[in-house]
This record gives structure tokens, sequence and C-alpha cells, in this order.
């Protein structure tokens, strides 16, 4: 295994002094996650603004775990010990013009990273529904955005940079090192996220289209050719009755099937105005459509970085099936329309490219998601979720990892062919588990 390791603590390092200028939350002060719907299990919270202070908080702590822009849905970034806040670490480090790419601290939105990028000329591959989220964060536990050709927001990654549990600093290199693909979706087992190299493509400008009612029927035949009309593409649905209740078409500019002044879409009608996916909501909230142009990361994502996203309030779950089985997958969840409607938002189908990250959901598959957006009624969901795994089960499929899901660890597990690798990775990166928590001890180490 080829790793470069290097920055060692200096033994002479003062640790009092540093770990005086770290913030640490009142311990009345428990922090939640972004939904509210999770309290974190300890208000000992850590916000190190360097890579050094990190490293005297990692040596100080017996067990922590990472957190980040806490828009997980379970405990995936909780501890009852200590948590790492990247919040303050989120600066751009470098860009490489020649090379392409940029690197920046984990802690960094896509929403701050993306103007910036953009005033240099240049672009990200893909973004998902939310510019909220951090970029550590989002790689981590593979959080995509969409579109037939584009891998999830890891697979932008051609650097990342850990501080380990005995604080020297690991960097893992696409084409170097053979742990990379290991390392990339490290579900925040294996260190805190110091830095991440990311690949760029020249900036582009985007259109975004939206089409109310498409008829379920049309599916069936159609699926392919619907989901690859645009860069990106998204269907939002209650399940309920014959239609989808929207589909986002999001262009580059410079696509000749430019969807401008088209009335109908494979039976779908043109929104007269802006939506947002929940059609009961204003879209205010949403990025702009109606076919007008905007730079990339003003139309990739649903949502504009200055509002709340979503509904807010609420629960989310998502399930990665292998694309091909996209459609019966859909009418398998259909079936269940009675039982979901009463509890539900709103459901959004996206595709995802195959990867070769060990750890992604996506691994091996070019994938369709099936999300859900569910109203904070956990007592309800909780009893749903497993049925909706049944369903889906015959397709073997993953949950995505920052959010709900029931599936029984023996078979998520069983799903992931590289574990055992990934394992090993791990033990030779936290060998005192240092990082370790409840919900990684269940789902992936049991």
């Amino acid at each position: 295994m080829k790793r470069k390791t290097f920055l060692r603590l200096s033994s002479a390092l003062a640790t009092a002094p540093i770990m005086q200028k770290i913030s640490l939350i009142p311990s009345n002060e428990r922090l939640k996650n972004w939904a509210g719907n999770i309290e974190y299990s300890t208000d000992n919270v850590f916000y190190p603004t360097s890579a050094e202070e990190a490293k005297t908080i990692l040596l100080a702590k017996s067990n922590l775990q990472s957190l980040g822009t806490r828009h997980c849905f379970n405990t995936i970034a909780d501890s009852k010990h200590n948590l790492l806040s990247s919040n303050k670490m989120n600066e751009v480090v470098s860009l490489d013009a020649d090379a392409k790419t940029v690197t920046v601290q984990g802690g960094i939105k896509y929403g701050e990273l993306a103007p910036y990028l953009q005033e240099k000329g240049f672009a990200l591959h893909n973004l998902a529904s939310l510019p909220h989220i951090s970029v550590a964060g989002s790689c981590t536990t593979a959080t995509h955005g969409s579109g037939v050709g584009n891998g999830n927001l890891a697979t932008a990654v051609t650097k990342i940079q850990f501080i380990k549990a005995d604080g020297n600093v690991v960097t893992f290199e696409k084409g170097r090192d053979t742990d990379f693909e290991g390392a990339v979706v490290g579900l925040g087992a294996l260190g805190f996220i110091s830095e991440v190299t990311l690949a760029l493509q020249p900036a582009y400008e985007m259109r975004q289209f939206v089409f109310e009612k498409l008829p379920f029927s049309v599916l069936g035949e159609n699926f392919d050719k619907i989901m690859s009309a645009g860069y990106s593409v998204s269907l939002f649905t209650d399940w309920q009755g014959d239609t989808i209740n929207e589909v986002w078409v999001k262009q580059k500019s410079d696509e000749t099937n430019n969807l401008s002044g088209q009335a109908d879409f494979y039976g779908a009608k043109a929104a007269a105005t802006d939506m947002h996916p929940i059609a009961e909501l204003s879209a205010e909230n949403c990025t702009p459509q109606m076919g007008v142009a905007g730079p990339w990361y003003e139309r990739l994502p649903h949502f504009k970085m200055g509002f709340t996203p979503s509904s807010g309030k609420e629960l989310q779950a998502e399930y990665f099936v292998p694309k091909e089985h996209a459609v019966d997958a859909m009418m398998d969840v259909k079936k269940m329309s009675d039982q979901i409607g009463p509890h539900l938002f709103i459901s959004e189908i996206r595709t995802i490219a195959a990867d070769d990250l060990w750890m992604s959901p996506c691994r091996g598959q070019d994938s369709v998601t099936v999300h859900f957006t569910w109203k904070q009624e956990w007592d309800a969901v909780k009893k749903l979720l497993p049925q909706i795994e049944t369903a889906l089960a015959k397709y073997n499929v993953r949950p995505h990892w920052g959010k709900l899901f029931t599936i029984p660890p023996k078979v998520l597990q069983s799903r992931y062919a590289k574990l055992d690798d990934f394992k090993k990775l791990v033990a030779a990166m936290d060998p005192k588990e240092k990082f370790r928590n409840d919900l990684l001890n269940r789902n992936v180490f049991s």
C-alpha cells in the first residue's frame, strides 16, 4: 500500500495554548442536525480553524467523530464522546489552472466554493440538490447529484487528506495509491478530512425546464430517453394517481436538443411558472427555471444557497437500485402508494453513473435512486421503511449512508464486495477505533 505520511506533530507543540483558542460550545447547548430529528449525543463540540488545532484535539481525545454541515438524517456523524466540526475549516487552499483542480479545506460548502470557481472560469461536474452541504461530508457519504453520465460528488476527488487518530497526516491520490478508491467514501471511519482536491472543467451555463404531470404509463418504453433529455434530470412524485408530479430537466446551454419553447414532454406539459418540488410550496427558494440561462451552480441545485432548502422540518430516506431495474422498482413502490401517501412530502427519482469507489452505493453499477422526503412522523416512517426495503430487496438495494434505513447489517454488508478491504484499510488508519460510533459498528463492522 503506497501512502505518503507527513507532517508528524512536533513533540514540542504546546497543547494548552492551542486548546484555549478552540471553541467548545456550552454544555447546555446540544446541537441538532439540519432537520432537527437528531440531537447529537454530546455537547463536547470542537471547532478547529486549522489542521494543527485539529491534530491537537485528536491527540487529546480517545474517541470522537467528524461533524460537517449536519445534513445527515441518521447518526453516522454522531458520537457519545466528542465531535470535531469542520465548520471553521472552509477555505480554498489552492487552484491549479493547468491541472484543472482545486484543493479546499474539508468544511467548505459547495455554495461557497462554486462562485469562486465561476469567477476563475471553472466548474464542477455536478452538484447535489442542496448547495448547503460540505465537500468532505458529501464525498465521504457518496452524496450525489443527477445525470446518466454523472458520477456522484465523490467521483470528482483526485486527492484526499486525512488527519489520523495519532495526529499524522495521510494523503491518498488517484492513480498513485492503491487504497484511494477505499478512502474517498470513508464514512467518517478513517480520520478527520482536512483537505480535498477536486477535478474541474471549464465553466458552463445551464437552462432549467419543468414539466408537469408525466404519465407513469410512458416510463416503460421511454425511461432512458426521459432521463437522458438533459445533463441532469429529476422526477418528482407523490406516488398518487397516474402521473408523475413534475419533471425537472437541466440542460447545458449548448446542448442541441434545447427544450426552449417545447410545450409537451412525453405527455407532460411545460410549467407556466417556476415550481417547487412540492407544488404547494412557493418557488422562491428554488433555482431559476423557465429556460432562463445562468451559471452552472445556479441551476444544478434545486435550491438557492441563501434560503432554507426543501421543506425544512422533514425526514429523508434514499435507495439505490441498478438503472436497468428502475421502472420495475418504481412500480413496486407505487403499489404502496396508499400507505406512503399520508406521510410523504415528495419523492425524487434520479440517475447516477457507476463508479469504482469501494463503499459507494453506485460502485460497479449505473444507478437510479428512489428518494423519499417524509413528514417528521418517525413512528409511521420507521414502519414503512422495512416494507419499502423488502419490496426493493430483489434489486440488491443499497441505502444512502447518511439517510434513514433499516436494512439488517448482514444483508447490507453482503452488498459491498470490497467491504473486507475497507475494514483492513480502516484498521490500518485507526487501529484504536477512535473514529468508531454506534452506527458504524452496527452496520459496517459488526
